[in-house]
């Protein structure tokens, strides 16, 4: 049973593959959708494969109409995990008693899913009909009458985007490459003014012993990231940046101690994720690493500004910029929003995205997610006054390779809300810098030079990604697919330090949400994102969280 000669038509055709194996099923499915005159607009492919980290995995494709996830986990996880409508499943080599897997197809099947298959056992064929397939020539045709959850429509594709910083700009560039009519709005007159327009962000995973949420979404976020910046040009060519490396140092002995076990375990990649003892990273680093250090060869620094250049080029003639507008208002009018300023109205449309960092809480359908501005001073230093670094390298800060004869020491986190550079945490930032490189005197007599933005920080440390609760509705629900939410109204905020690599798989996960596609991240990760775990965690412990404190 050949997929393709049930795709004639459609908008969209999902297929999901059992065995991505050396990848030639894959490709021979995706030139045969570029040869069909009749082919869906767009296509996405789900397969099961080995040989990468754990998780989902979202590849970008040459083709703007063809989706690749591949997925590194067991099929039943991957079954219980992949939020999609899947048209056509090629079911390969599954052997021995299971049946459990029927249940799980049953659920993702769109209405007349095909299913092809090689060999299954009779327990099996009969559970597979028993949820609704009926055996159909050298396959099965998903035939159940009983009733399917609805899915949202697909609004108009012409959306606001507030905030021209890296959250805006990937949000911009993510919906203009599939199609929709975009009108970015930015108070300053240029983009990323804002946190956004530092000399250098740094990018890296993070690893923990026990994979936790935040160590899975940040390495899918990571991942994707890197891929992504390969289709705008890539980092040290059309982004200003290097990927260089990043040294990361171990805190002491305890903290090497955790790594080493992490290490032990042997579940990343020298690429990925190398550990290195004291005396291979002094030798790497030309400098002292006296309780060793990982090694993250694929991370590097990146000037966040050039970053959203490159998204705001992408996105060609259906990007509206309206910059410089100032400070602007949101009101619901009818089925859509306007945005207004001092002039008037900037823009209508039915959907928008807040992506302005912790000040679109000042908007009223915001004003009770539970979002802090941190401030972070950056220190810039003459690039002769420091060791020259063949990496990023950093432990409770962090020092960049000079570029331009500059290189970024930083940052602090303050609580208060003052713009202006300070010699206190100039003074910060040096203490800082000399213990990361083990000298006294680095960047002695330094004057006050650098930058100060403000990050935008959730007290879980996450992202904020999807549609917006409405706090003052929300009833007694405990789901968060039953809270009621403000209609066509979504948020990209809460990155803090980690906006170079949040920004992509972000802006990725809200887009394939407004078009019903299948999300790049395991259900359970997309959860731990969406805006209304709040409303839920204010429940259980009877207040909506309002402020963040550093640990």
């Amino acid at each position: 049973m050949n997929p393709t000669r049930f795709w004639q038509g459609r908008e969209r055709y999902t297929v999901f593959d059992t065995r991505y194996g050396d990848g030639r099923r894959v490709a021979a499915l995706i030139d045969a959708w570029r040869l069909d005159p009749e082919r869906p607009a767009r296509l996405h492919i789900v397969a099961l494969a080995d040989g990468l980290l754990p998780g989902f995995h979202r590849i970008p494709q040459e083709d703007a109409g063809v989706t690749l996830d591949l997925l590194n986990a067991s099929f039943e996880a991957a079954l219980a995990q992949l939020s999609a409508r899947i048209d056509f499943v090629q079911l390969d080599g599954l052997r021995g008693p299971n049946t459990h897997f029927a249940r799980g197809l049953a659920r993702l099947a769109a209405v007349d899913a095909r299913l092809a298959f090689d060999w299954l056992e009779q327990e099996q064929v009969a559970a597979l009909m028993a949820q609704g397939f009926v055996l159909e020539g050298s396959g099965a045709r998903f035939a159940s009458r009983k009733p399917r959850p609805a899915l949202p429509p697909v609004p108009a594709r012409h959306a606001i985007v507030i905030g021209a910083g890296l959250a805006g700009c990937a949000a911009a560039e993510r919906l203009c490459a599939r199609g929709w009519e975009v009108t970015l709005v930015e108070r300053h007159a240029e983009p990323a003014r804002e946190a956004s327009g530092n000399l250098a962000g740094i990018f890296m995973p993070l690893l923990s012993k026990d994979d936790n949420i935040p160590t899975r979404l940040t390495r899918a976020a990571y991942l994707y990231a890197l891929r992504y910046w390969e289709t705008l040009g890539g980092i040290g060519s059309k982004i200003e940046g290097a990927a260089c490396g990043v040294m990361q140092l171990a805190r002491d002995a305890g903290h090497a101690e955790a790594a080493r076990a992490i290490a032990a375990a042997g579940h990343y990649p020298r690429a990925f994720a190398q550990w290195l003892e004291a005396e291979q990273a002094g030798a790497l680093l030309g400098l002292p690493a006296p309780d060793g250090a990982w090694l993250f060869r694929q991370g590097g620094w990146a000037r966040p500004g050039s970053v959203c250049d490159a998204m705001l080029d992408a996105c060609g003639a259906r990007l509206t910029r309206r910059f410089g507008v100032g400070s602007v208002t949101l009101a619901r009018v009818g089925a859509e929003w306007e945005v207004r300023g001092e002039q008037g109205i900037i823009a209508r449309a039915a959907t928008v995205v807040l992506a302005g960092g912790a000040a679109s809480t000042g908007f009223a359908q915001a004003a009770r997610l539970p979002l802090s501005a941190l401030r972070g001073q950056v220190t810039h230093l003459d690039a002769g006054t420091l060791p020259q670094l063949p990496f990023v390298l950093c432990r409770e800060a962090y020092l960049t390779p000079a570029a331009n004869g500059i290189a970024c020491a930083g940052a602090t986190y303050d609580l208060d809300t003052d713009p202006r550079l300070r010699a206190s945490s100039q003074q910060e930032n040096l203490e800082r810098l000399r213990a990361l490189v083990s000298s006294p005197d680095a960047g002695a007599g330094a004057p006050l030079r650098g930058r100060v933005g403000f990050r935008s920080v959730a007290p879980d440390r996450l992202p904020l990604v999807g549609a917006l609760p409405d706090f003052e509705a929300a009833g007694s629900t405990e789901r968060l697919r039953d809270l009621p939410r403000h209609p066509g109204l979504f948020s990209l905020l809460g990155y803090a330090s980690r906006g170079l690599i949040w920004a992509p798989l972000c802006a990725e996960l809200l887009a394939s949400r407004l078009e019903n596609e299948p999300l790049p991240l395991e259900a359970n990760l997309a959860d731990a994102l969406d805006p209304a775990r709040f409303v839920l965690r204010a429940r259980r412990t009877g207040r909506i969280p309002t402020t963040f404190a550093p640990d």
